[in-house]
Parts: structure tokens; sequence; C-alpha cells
């Protein structure tokens, strides 16, 4: 069970590189682009937009089995990374980063499946957690070393890197994760059946507005504290592994404290305290040190409660496991496109960087209030 816990967080770590980079290397993109910074924000949002299109794919492939999605999925991230490594201006890099995102939402969907029913009862959540902790490893250690490689060679240079490593995960993949048999049929429109309830949808908006929120001072992290907050730019690869520090211990204690406690619970603690980061960014963005700490603990909540609500839609989506799996993803990439975009509304208009944050404050607020509801009524 470790070995394939391991593969497939060795995927999520492909995926986390390819995702989170744009946020260390934004402003080079749009300098080497002749782009503005909004305009690189929605290199973001495309990506995102991919992650929305391609999760509902998995009603389609439900029928094979899940090692051959996953082998399959990753095959794509290898094609996005070679398109996103030549891509010639900005609008086939914006094209090359939705072909990214495609496999996005569908591979966690299909890991998940696959954690749960490799883990034993009581540690179904720490079994997400560890396959999503390639996406916190990513930022701890890759997206720092891919912002380093942008700043000193070129912006290209991160995705040459996801574009080899992608081939080794499709050999682990293909070596360690075991040949478990395809869920069972339900028929097309049974997998559907599950947002029929009041509860995955409690769950995906949580997701949405909670992601959303923190990713409208996320997607424009470097500009907020290198020019707000005075940190030198050559900074940011240190900035970016200490987010990546907060995003791993966000992921593995909510695990632990959701098998613990309860999943729902968790989750609403950590988008309040999301909410109290975000307000707090706002006003002490111009102290840099204050704003750097700020930014771990507003990413260790966002990965907080990402084990959490990935459990949860499993199992709130009775007959279509895969396809809620896949959904919170969207949800979380949704709310990531909406994040990016409307955090440089205040930014285009000519407002200082730090407003992004105070855009966000409300939507992890909303979020806080679904899932307290959540809590209210499935778990208390």
């Amino acid at each position: 069970m470790k070995k394939s816990l391991i593969a497939l967080a060795f995927g999520t770590l492909a995926l986390g590189m390819t995702e989170f980079v744009m946020m260390g290397i934004l402003a080079d993109v749009a300098n080497s682009l002749h782009i503005s910074i909004p305009q690189a924000g929605h290199l973001v949002s495309a990506y995102a937009l991919g992650v929305t299109c391609g999760a509902p794919l998995l009603a389609v492939a439900k029928q094979f089995r899940p090692k051959s999605i996953l082998l399959f999925l990753m095959a794509f991230v290898f094609v996005g990374a070679l398109l996103s490594a030549t891509a010639p201006n900005y609008f086939v890099f914006l094209l090359a980063r939705f072909i990214s995102g495609l496999p996005h939402g569908a591979y966690f969907g299909v890991a998940s499946i696959v954690a749960v029913r490799l883990a034993d009862e009581g540690h179904k959540t720490g079994a997400v957690s560890i396959m999503i902790a390639g996406m916190t490893v990513a930022n701890l250690l890759g997206v720092p070393f891919e912002t380093a490689l942008s700043a000193h060679i070129s912006w290209r240079m991160p995705f040459v890197i996801v574009l080899f490593y992608s081939l080794l995960v499709i050999y682990y993949i293909w070596k360690w994760v075991p040949r478990l048999d395809a869920t069972p049929g339900n028929g097309y429109k049974g997998q559907f059946r599950f947002l029929k309830t009041r509860a995955p949808w409690l769950i995906l908006g949580a997701t949405m507005l909670g992601n959303g929120g923190v990713f409208c001072f996320y997607s424009y992290v470097t500009p907020i504290l290198t020019r707000e907050g005075g940190i030198p730019h050559e900074y940011m690869s240190v900035m970016m592994i200490a987010a990546g520090f907060g995003m791993v211990v966000g992921n593995l204690v909510s695990g632990k404290l959701s098998d613990k406690y309860t999943p729902g619970r968790v989750a609403a603690v950590m988008l309040l305290l999301a909410f109290l980061s975000l307000v707090s960014i706002f006003f002490f963005a111009r102290c840099g040190v204050v704003a750097a700490v700020l930014m771990v603990i507003s990413v260790l909540c966002m990965f907080a409660m990402s084990s959490p609500q990935q459990y949860l839609i499993l199992k709130h989506a009775p007959g279509g496991e895969m396809l809620g799996g896949a959904s919170i993803q969207m949800a979380f990439n949704i709310g990531n496109a909406l994040g990016a975009f409307l955090g440089g509304l205040p930014i285009a208009a000519g407002l200082s960087d730090r407003y992004a944050a105070l855009v966000g404050a409300p939507m992890a607020l909303a979020a806080a209030v679904l899932m307290v509801v959540f809590y209210r009524k499935y778990e208390r």
C-alpha cells in the first residue's frame, strides 16, 4: 500500500509543480512575453479552466481500470509540459496551460478512489492526505527550485523539468500501483445522482469559495511581497519554500485531525483561520516579515481543507465516487480561476497589490459558513 500511495503522490507532485509554479514565475513570464501582471494572472485561470473541463470526462472513462486511467492522464501532463516549454507567444502558452490542466481533476478523482480502497478503516482520510502530499511537496521543494531556475535561466525551464519528471511518474505508477478492478457500473446518469442531495453542494461550494479566497491573494503573492512588503525579488524562492512548508504541515495535520475528530469540523476551523489571515494580510502587507508569516498561515489553511474535503465528497457521492473525487478538484480550480481574476481587478484598477487579499476575505468567510452548516447537519 505504501509504495502505491507514494506512486500516487509522485503524480500529484508533478501536477503541483505544473499548477503552482506560475505564482513564482509570474513576473518573469510577464516581462518575457511583454504582458501585464493581470494578463499573466490569466495563465493561472487557464490552467484552472482546463481542470474544470477535464474532470467530467471521468464519467466516460469509469469503465476502465484505475491504473490505466492514471497512466493516460500522466501522458497528458507530459504533453502539456512539452507545449508550455516550447510556446512561442502568450496565446500559445495560454492554450498550453489549459491543456496542462485537463488531467488534474481527473487524476485526483481516480487517485482518491485508489487511496481509499487500499487504506484500512480509520485511516482513509490519512491515506488521501498522503496522496495529496505530493502537491504540498511540490510547493515546498519543486516550485522554489523551479522559481530559481526561472530567475537564473529561463521561465521555460520549470516545464522542461516537469516534462522529464512526468515520464518517471508514468514508470512508477506502472510498477507500483496494483491493477484494481474498475469501479462498479452505475450507468452514466447514475454517476451524477449524488448531486441531487444537499451535502455535496455544501462541500463543493465551500471548496470553491475557500480556495478562491486564498488564491485572490496567492496568485499575486510575488508582487505583494516584493512591491508592498519590500522583500527582494531574489528571496522569492525562500518565500516559496516557506509557503510549501505551510502546505505540507496543513495537509498532514488535517489528515490526522480529521481521522480523530470529524473532517467537516476541521475544514470549517481552517476556513475561519484563512479568513482572518487574509484580512490581516491587507493591513500588514507593508511589513514584509509579517506578510510572509501570514502567507504561510493562509496557504496552510488552504491545504488543511484539501484532505477533509476530498474525503467528504467521496463519502457523500455514492455511485459517483470517481466523479465526486474529480468534482472537488473542479471546485478547487474554479475557485482558483475566480481568485486569480477577482484578485487582479483592484490591481488593474490602479489600487495597491494588497487589495487582492481584501477581495478574498469575504469569499473565505462564506466558505466557512457553508462548512459550519455541513457540520451541524451531517456530522454533529
